[in-house]
C-alpha cells in the first residue's frame, strides 16, 4: 500500500502523484494507492494520513508513505511514529522555517483554491518535527541538486545513513520521477522494479 503525501500548495492532481497512480493502475495495483487533498492544517493532514494508515493495517496491508516536499516532512513523522518505510522526494527538512515566508493568503497550484496559511500552522509543523531519524534503513531519499526551492544538502545531512539517490541538476519537482516509479513500487513491497506494464 502506498500513501502519497503531496507538497505545500499542491494536490492529488500533481504531476508526481498522477504519474505514480497511473503506473500503479497499469500494473493492476490501483487499490494499493491512496492520495487525497491534504488539509492546510498540518495537524489535520497528519490525522487524515493516520486514519488511512489505520485502515490499511486493519485490511492487512503494509503501508509505505511517499512524500514530496512538505509531504516528505509529514512522511518522516509518520514513518517514525508508526514504524513505516518512507520515500522522500526533495523533502522539506526545516518546514517551519522554510514556510514562514508563506504566511498569508495562498493559492493551490492545481485547484486554484485560495487558503490562509497562518502562524498557528507553523506551530503545528514545529510540533511534528523529527530532530533525528531513528531507523535510517526505513528511508529512501530522492533528491535533485537543482532544486530551486530547497537546499538538497540539508536533506543529505538529516537522512544520513538512509538510502540516498542524489541526481545532478533537475528541479524541485524532481524531473526524473518517471524513471523511479517501478523502483518506488518495489520499495513499497508491491512487486519487482523491472516489471513491465500490462
Amino acid at each position: 500500500m502506498i500513501i502519497y503525501l503531496h507538497g505545500f500548495r499542491s494536490a492529488p492532481a500533481s504531476i508526481k502523484a498522477q504519474a505514480l497512480k497511473t503506473r500503479m493502475v497499469e500494473r493492476g495495483l490501483a487499490d494499493r494507492f491512496w492520495c487525497e487533498q491534504l488539509p492546510v492544517s498540518p495537524r489535520a493532514a497528519i490525522a487524515l494520513a493516520e486514519a488511512e494508515i489505520a485502515r490499511a493495517r486493519t485490511a492487512g496491508l503494509d503501508p509505505t508513505v511517499v512524500g514530496s516536499s512538505l509531504g516528505g516532512y509529514y512522511a518522516t513523522w509518520l514513518a517514525e511514529r508508526h514504524g513505516l518505510r518512507a520515500v522522500l522526494v526533495n523533502p522539506a527538512v526545516v518546514a517551519p522555517l522554510s514556510l514562514e515566508a508563506y504566511v498569508g493568503t495562498q493559492d493551490n497550484m492545481y485547484t486554484g483554491e485560495r487558503f490562509a496559511f497562518t502562524h498557528a500552522h507553523i506551530d503545528e509543523l514545529r510540533a511534528i518535527e523529527v530532530a533525528t531519524i531513528t531507523r535510517p534503513e526505513r528511508f529512501w531519499l530522492l533528491l535533485e541538486t537543482g532544486d530551486e526551492v530547497l537546499d538538497y544538502r540539508h536533506a543529505v545531512a538529516k537522512y544520513a545513513g538512509a538510502r540516498q539517490t542524489v541526481l545532478e541538476g533537475g528541479d524541485h519537482g524532481f524531473s526524473r520521477w518517471g524513471d523511479y516509479l517501478d523502483a518506488v513500487i518495489a520499495y513499497a513491497g508491491l512487486g519487482d522494479a523491472r516489471a513491465a506494464s500490462t
